[in-house]
This record gives structure tokens, sequence and C-alpha cells, in this order.
């Protein structure tokens, strides 16, 4: 169970989170290999000054519609796997919903699966 945390530094109307959603459920699907009825997101535009981003970092220079995706997902993805699932999402990104491939961040934290409930207080995944 991938959970999806989009927060964005500008105000998202319905369709413009139906695509971000949509693009980051489509490559965590084809990518990561996540089933495709998995998906659990939560996405949020905020006004100014609610999110603090540098304009620029490691050579890579952030706009006004920058992107913070936050992942976490059940460790085991291989280093390339994630590699290709970033430069997918920032292409899939660019093309769904208009954002620059630079203003793409992503943030993967892994989990050990006894680590999700995913209601009545049960843990169907701890062994």
């Amino acid at each position: 169970m991938p959970l999806v945390r989009i927060d964005s530094l500008r105000q998202l109307t319905p369709e413009h989170r139906r695509a971000l959603g949509d693009a980051v459920h489509r490559a965590m699907v084809d990518v990561l290999k996540v089933p495709a009825d998995d998906r659990f997101q939560i996405l949020v535009g905020h006004g100014a000054g609610v999110l603090s981003v540098t304009p620029s970092y490691l050579g890579i220079d952030h706009g006004d519609d920058v992107l913070i995706v936050q992942i976490t997902l059940n460790a085991g993805r291989t280093v390339e796997q994630k590699r290709a699932f970033y430069r997918r999402l920032a292409d899939d990104l660019h093309a769904a919903a208009g954002v620059r491939r630079e203003d793409v961040i992503v943030s993967l934290v892994e989990v050990a699966k006894e680590n999700w409930s995913f209601g009545n207080g049960d843990a169907p995944y701890a062994t």
C-alpha cells in the first residue's frame, strides 16, 4: 500500500488534482509494480508562504509550480527501479499536468510490511 502525498505551492483545481494523482499512480503501477487497485493519495494545494522550497538545489532551479511528492511504500525496490520511477514520474507529470520536470521533488519512504493497517485495527501483512 503506497501512501502518496502530493503538496503544491499553489491551489489545485479538481481536474489538476485528478491529473496529478493519475500520473503518479500510473507510474507506480508500471514501474514499481504496485497493484492497480492499491491507490491511497493525499493531494494538497497550499497558498503562498505555506511551503518553503529552496529556489535552486544541486544545480536544479525550482519554479513557482514545484510539487513535493512523498510516497510511503514497502521496502524492496532496487536503485534502478527507483531511478526509472523518478524519470517516469517527472515525464508523466509534465505530460499530464504541465509540471516542469525540474519542479518534481520526490521522496520515497520505505517501511516494513507490518507497519500498515488498512482498518479494523488489523495488520494484515504482519507475520
